[in-house]
């Protein structure tokens, strides 16, 4: 479990260090940038799964009926990729941050209207905390926080979607960077006929940031899986708030975006639906199974 833990956490803190990533990127537009992060990403998991020698199996898994979940799959972890880099380079790194925040609500939200999931009346409390939260921070800005609710929705989305699907993380992300290729091949080809494609043409340090995008998308999640294998639920939930958290204090404290009185005041009501949250379900978590009826008894 120790392990499992370290690699829990060392996932979720580089994908909270991932702004300062792609903010040394900021000269590229973010649909190129995703082009690449798809390239690159599907080459390294391409190469995993033939390095551990996985190619029969990965292939038997191949059928139309998986391609199509998939498929859906791919179409909403490209719009989050997408929506999240140019967040970032666009300097709302806060907002994001606020996304990954509300997301394990939303999640609950789904799972009650996909799958009949029945909250406990202690968890109903912090979805309606989290709720007015948001619905405070609408007022405030004026707006939707349309950023933060499009990473949340896309990225609960997709978790449902990888509910339902059959593979595990290495094949599966394999698969969805697979039905993206493509697209982001002709994509990147046509930007380079036309003279604005961006590899090549902006010196090698963007080059090497550009292929490593491959990397720094696929160590972590590969990391994430091996913890998500070996720790309980519980202690997955409590550790997906290092990613947000760090997002962040970057945000703030390094980027030194904007973040007024209100704000505080909005996110704050948020932090404490999430407190909430995350104690009823330790709470849950470790309290006693009810003993099963004795013969006779019922």
């Amino acid at each position: 479990m120790k392990k499992g833990i370290l690699y829990g956490v060392g996932a979720y803190t580089l994908w909270g260090f991932f702004p300062i990533y792609w903010k040394l990127l900021h000269h590229i537009s973010a649909i190129q940038l995703i082009g690449h992060r798809i390239i690159w990403s599907c080459i390294l998991l391409l190469v995993v799964i033939a390095v551990t020698k996985q190619w029969k199996d990965f292939r038997a898994t191949l059928t139309a009926k998986v391609i199509s979940v998939y498929t859906i799959a791919a179409i909403l972890i490209g719009i989050n990729w997408f929506m999240y880099v140019w967040a970032v380079n666009a300097n709302y790194i806060v907002e994001t941050s606020l996304g990954y925040f509300i997301n394990p609500l939303i999640s609950v939200m789904l799972g009650i209207l996909f799958f009949k999931e029945r909250l406990r009346i202690a968890q109903w409390i912090p979805v309606v905390i989290a709720a007015l939260g948001v619905g405070y921070l609408t007022y405030v800005y004026g707006r939707l926080p349309y950023i933060s609710l499009a990473l949340a929705f896309s990225f609960g989305l997709y978790g449902l979607v990888k509910k339902l699907s059959p593979l595990g993380s290495l094949y599966g992300l394999t698969i969805e960077t697979g039905i993206l290729l493509i697209p982001a091949l002709i994509y990147l080809i046509v930007m380079d006929i036309n003279g604005t494609g961006a590899f090549l043409h902006t010196g090698s340090a963007s080059d090497l940031l550009m292929i490593g995008a491959g990397v720094v998308t696929t160590i972590p999640l590969l990391m994430f899986a091996s913890a998500a294998r070996s720790i309980p639920l519980w202690v997955v939930g409590l550790l997906q708030y290092i990613a947000p958290t760090i997002q962040f204090m970057l945000g703030v404290f390094v980027y030194k975006e904007p973040f007024s009185h209100n704000q505080l005041i909005g996110f704050g009501i948020v932090w404490f639906a999430l407190a909430i949250f995350l104690i009823e379900n330790y709470l849950a978590s470790r309290a006693p199974a009810e003993p099963l009826p004795e013969m006779g008894e019922g």
